[in-house]
């Protein structure tokens, strides 16, 4: 293992030949041209046009565009030398590993790799092979290798991510075969790996983007960690073999694979060189230009500790870094691009290795073509084997498209699993986002132990799944636009909801009901609500964000509002968490300081009355009508990282000795609430009420 001084030492090649001195000199030379020209601000490019057709389109969509600017301008903060770097990179290693759902780093198991078959194919050989990343989930590959012996000691290894191909049961890894095989003819030993949704044991990524699995944001499950584990475990292949120079690796792809590419080389420094094919753009061009809307889950990770998106690709630095795009790449735009390279640049250039990063665009939209192979190969050249010499045959075995699209191997020849009755019965590819990110398991205090047990867990609850809010949200403030008993209030700039006096009594209520509503739809009160309140309470209506008066568009796919809130590290519901804390603040302070304020709610809108009251000490006593007593039922809130913490039963009985019912729900189902309760020697105030 090298030392970490080693490991973030600049790119480390050959002294640079006369031909790349000219390169530099020619480019240092148009740099100083550039430099007296106007500077130009590229202008954005948006995916599409905004929603409009719902009320509360323009406020979310704004709020979303300001949060994303504020995260990306912080870009280097307090950094101003290489040393500053170096001392916050392990933290930010934690940091985006924890992101990934990898921290702590999982185990490395045995990859119990096996070659299928072998094609020779005279000057290159193929082979087909699998191994498992960790028990049970395969990954499917092809190595192409020399069919010679290396002429000094080992060939140098390349990881080859695919992009999105779907190819069926033959693997989205055969339609990137000429990858493959112009590194093998050239002196490489390159693994073209299959990705977990397209690959011949198919698991999925559009969890979030289609099939509606919320409880990805609660579990920490993005299928990006997949990848990314799945390509250390391919690079660990690639060190373990004898023909292989495990100081001379490199990573690659186009697309998806481009944004593995970033994944697996920010994780793991035995990467030397990367060179992602369109594969980052940033947070203002994701949310702010609405461009989340033509990616799939596999392309983002959950900003749960609100980066600037480009430090992910910063954590590269100082190793070799060549950023490639196409001018015309509608999910890659050009603004993005630039503000990119330039933040990549400014890093690269405390470090004094300015000539290890290195970015180019092609004319073009989004695809491979012979620029971008030749740049791609030419760099990989230069760093891996002191070559800087021009790349001129990268078309030789180009998958040809004339009517039909010609292969130079038949893909099925490349399957690793030739028959369906040969794929292995304890894959768990289909299933890995639920394991994959291992779930909290929380004891249960002790009498005397309440306390402290209490304070350790809601102070990881703040952490980690609200880890942005201060110590207390701020009191709703009244804004204009209120008529009668119907009246708005900010809760956080840019944010404004509805709340609404459903009941107000004339003289000095008795107690304060905040019913927190959870449909889109204006309804009453439900029914029975009125039974548990008195002639003398007073009621408010409170619809928190995108809820009745902001309900915002909601188009399945892409779900822009949901999923770009996980980009800036909330979630949709955390926001709505904010909103009713903020409310019951504004409802406190409208009433005498003696009379209690109850919090209600019914379904999810239940749950997030019990993560409000626990982020609000001015909730005096909850009624919580059928919640999800897991974060696991796709009807529970989604809240980022809750299930890496606990679970709703957990949650519940944080706010012991506080009195909370739960009516039409299983007893069964909040045993362990009963045990805190009881723990906390306030058993007779939680009753649940089937």
């Amino acid at each position: 293992m090298k030392s970490l001084p080693q490991l973030l030492s600049p790119c480390q090649v050959s002294p640079a030949s006369s031909a790349v001195r000219s390169r530099r000199n020619g480019l240092v030379a148009l740099a100083c041209l550039l430099a007296i020209l106007p500077a130009q601000r590229l202008p954005a490019q948006p995916y599409g046009p905004p929603d409009q057709g719902q009320p509360g389109d323009a406020m979310i969509q704004e709020y979303l565009r300001q949060t994303a600017e504020r995260l990306e301008d912080d870009f280097l903060g307090a950094v101003r030398s290489a040393g500053d770097w170096i001392d916050l990179r392990p933290r930010f290693r934690r940091e985006y590993m924890d992101m990934l759902g990898l921290w702590p780093v999982p185990e490395k198991t045995p990859l119990r790799a096996a070659i299928a078959r072998t094609l020779d194919r005279g000057d290159y050989q193929v082979d087909m092979l699998h191994y498992q990343s960790r028990p049970g989930l395969y990954v499917t590959a092809n190595l192409y290798r020399p069919a010679a012996a290396p002429p000094e000691g080992k060939w140098p290894g390349i990881l080859y991510v695919c992009g999105h191909s779907a190819r069926g049961r033959n693997g989205n890894k055969t339609a990137y075969q000429s990858h493959g095989i112009w590194l093998a003819r050239h002196g490489y030993v390159c693994l073209t790996v299959d990705t977990l949704q397209l690959g011949e044991l198919a698991g999925l990524h559009h969890g979030t983007y289609r099939e509606g699995r919320w409880e990805w944001l609660s579990r920490g499950y993005t299928p990006a960690g997949v990848e990314c584990w799945n390509g250390i475990r391919g690079l660990d292949y690639l060190a373990s073999r004898p023909d292989v120079d495990p100081n001379r690796l490199g990573v690659t792809g186009i697309s998806g694979g481009g944004a593995a590419t970033f994944w697996i080389a920010a994780a793991d420094d035995r990467v030397r060189v990367a060179v992602p094919v369109s594969g980052m753009a940033d947070l203002a061009s994701y949310v702010g230009n609405r461009v989340i809307n033509g990616h799939c889950d596999c392309m983002f990770l959950y900003n749960a500790h609100r980066w600037p998106w480009t430090r992910i690709a910063a954590l590269i630095a100082p190793r070799a870094l060549l950023f490639v795009n196409s001018d015309q790449d509608r999910i890659f735009p050009m603004d993005a691009n630039e503000r990119v390279i330039n933040r990549l640049e400014r890093l690269y250039s405390l470090f004094g290795a300015g000539d290890c990063v290195d970015s180019v665009v092609s004319i073009g939209d989004h695809a491979y073509r012979a620029d971008i192979r030749q740049a791609a190969f030419r760099f990989l050249n230069t760093h891996l084997k002191n070559d800087p010499r021009p790349v001129t045959d990268t078309e030789v075995d180009l998958v040809a498209r004339s009517g039909e699209i010609s292969h130079p191997i038949p893909p099925e020849e490349l399957r690793v699993f030739v028959r369906d009755t040969d794929l292995p019965a304890d894959a768990l590819n289909g299933q890995i986002d639920r394991t994959f990110v291992p779930m909290a398991k929380v004891a249960l205090p002790a009498k005397e132990e309440f306390a402290p047990w209490r304070d350790r867990l809601l102070g990881r609850i703040r952490e980690r799944v609200f880890g942005d809010f201060p110590a207390r949200v701020s009191e709703a403030q009244p804004v204009s636009g209120s008529t009668g008993g119907v009246f708005w209030a900010s809760t956080e700039p840019g944010i404004r909801i509805r709340l609404r006096a459903a009941r107000a009594p004339s003289e000095p209520p008795e107690r304060v009901w905040l019913w927190v509503a959870g449909s889109d739809v204006e309804s009453p009160l439900p029914a029975g609500f009125e039974s548990l309140t008195r002639p003398g309470d007073a009621v408010y209506l409170c619809e928190p964000r995108g809820v009745g008066g902001t309900s915002w568009t909601r188009k399945n796919p892409p779900n822009y509002v949901e999923r770009a809130h996980y980009l800036l590290g909330r979630t949709v519901d955390s926001g709505r968490v904010w909103d009713i804390a903020s409310a019951v603040r504004l409802v406190r302070a409208r009433s005498p300081s003696q009379c209690p304020v109850h919090l209600a709610g019914e379904g999810a809108a239940a749950l997030l009355c019990v993560y409000a009251a626990l982020l609000e000490p001015d909730v005096d006593a909850l009624v919580l009508i059928d919640p999800a007593a897991t974060h696991e039922d796709p009807a529970a809130p989604a809240l980022l990282n809750i299930l890496r913490v606990c679970d709703a039963p957990e949650a519940a009985g944080l706010l012991a000795p506080r009195p909370v019912t739960i009516a039409g729900s299983a007893v069964g189902l909040w045993q362990k609430t009963s045990a805190i309760y009881e723990a906390a020697g306030a058993a007779g105030k939680f009753v649940v009420k089937p």
